[in-house]
């Protein structure tokens, strides 16, 4: 299927062929940038995009995401690493570089609700999404029909009670090392730790916000009967705490009493289909930065 504008592409593409982005955090101290502009600046890089934030400047964490251009990027890019090693090691970093021509590859998980899939599916088929879907994955048969025109593998892995292990290691078997990210496009199963731990920090799931305090069955139903003002949508990393791992993205829409249970599970479903784009889109442009369980998202 064509997807996406070819010229905007081409463009695009172009311009990612040197380009790569660099995500640091560190104990917060004086010389940090100045280092690292000093080193770019020697090996002839020229810094496109550069963002800071500090948490307390004495003593706390120093976080930089930097986009630079560098010429014959891929054939350089390795001794680029090894040299700023040396900086790191210097200034205590945890960092990674990585080449923006080089899309994430995500896997899709999904049950029978379509609107997440969706809108992941039609932001890829634009040219918006700056990532490639290797496949999607689900407990039923129900979204192969709608995945199968986009030319993305679909594997229909059921879960019971029963065989929830047998599925994960199934699962695990078609994953494997074959994407980047996995995605819980309103998935409704609960990921085992054994599972999280082969993606820590690269499973993003989406949730309503009435979580906790609608937990259960019926969250609409419940928070219609409490009235509620706001409803909204959260996007977070997955991790062995139900519901509990860092938050990436939020939103929210102002209701009122006029409006009824089927009208909360619309707005819900459209603030899900945001949130959860856009929290996919940081993952695959290398804009967010894990610390503790929080998240320092550049955007």
């Amino acid at each position: 299927m064509e997807r996406g504008n070819a010229n905007s592409l081409t463009r695009r593409e172009s311009e990612w062929a040197n380009r790569a982005r660099m995500l640091i955090s560190c104990p917060d101290q004086p010389g940090i940038v100045a280092a690292v502009s000093q080193f770019l600046f020697e090996y002839g890089a020229n810094i496109v995009q550069s963002d800071q934030y500090t948490m307390d400047p004495e003593g706390g964490m120093f976080f930089i995401r930097i986009e630079f251009d560098l010429d014959d990027l891929e054939n350089r890019v390795q001794q680029l690493k090894e040299a700023f090693s040396v900086v790191a090691d210097k200034f205590s970093m945890d960092w990674s570089l990585s080449l923006a021509s080089q899309k994430k590859r995500i896997a899709i998980f999904v049950s029978k609700e379509d609107h997440a899939l969706l809108e992941l599916l039609w932001h890829w088929r634009a040219g918006d999404l700056n990532a490639d879907i290797a496949m999607v994955i689900s407990n039923h048969p129900d979204m192969q029909s709608l995945v199968e025109p986009f030319g993305i593998p679909y594997y229909h892995i059921p879960v019971t009670a029963d065989t929830k292990a047998e599925a994960e290691r199934r699962q695990l078997e078609v994953v494997g090392d074959k994407v980047d990210a996995i995605v819980l496009a309103r998935y409704m199963q609960i990921v085992s730790p054994s599972f999280i731990k082969h993606y820590s920090n690269r499973i993003i799931n989406i949730h309503h916000s009435f979580l906790p305090a609608f937990v259960g069955g019926k969250p609409y139903a419940q928070a219609h009967n409490r009235g509620v003002k706001i409803i909204g949508a959260t996007a977070h990393y997955v991790t062995e705490e139900l519901d509990g791992g860092p938050i990436i993205e939020q939103d929210v829409q102002r209701v009122s009493h006029r409006d009824n249970v089927e009208d909360l599970k619309r707005i819900g479903r459209h603030i899900e289909r945001i949130v959860l784009a856009r929290a996919v889109a940081w993952h695959v442009e290398d804009r967010i930065i894990v610390h503790n369980n929080k998240t320092v998202v550049f955007n």
